[in-house]
């Protein structure tokens, strides 16, 4: 069902805290433990791999409307987030 058995040096903090682990009854086996660390990070490795394609993908549209002409001066935007903000805060105070 596996593959080849592999032995890996964890160190102490992590020896502790999968024995830790085992003690709590949550995990019966190093190895149920370990496939679980690796699943998560899969997981996470799989999302940043998504945020990534779809940055790219938002770069290409931002640099499409650029090509066109269609952008909005970087101060100017600036300006009027600082101008929003300031009246937001007033409006509250």
């Amino acid at each position: 069902m596996y593959g080849k058995a592999m032995n890996v040096h964890l160190g102490q903090v992590f020896d502790d805290f999968v024995a830790g682990l085992l003690k709590s009854g949550y995990y019966q086996t190093q190895s149920e433990i370990l496939r679980e660390g690796l699943r998560l990070l899969k997981e996470r490795e799989d999302l940043k791999q998504l945020r990534l394609a779809e940055l790219r993908k938002e770069i290409a549209v931002g640099a499409g409307q650029a090509d066109r002409g269609e952008f909005v001066d970087g101060p100017e935007a600036f300006a009027k987030i600082r101008q929003r903000s300031a009246q937001r805060k007033r409006s509250r105070g």
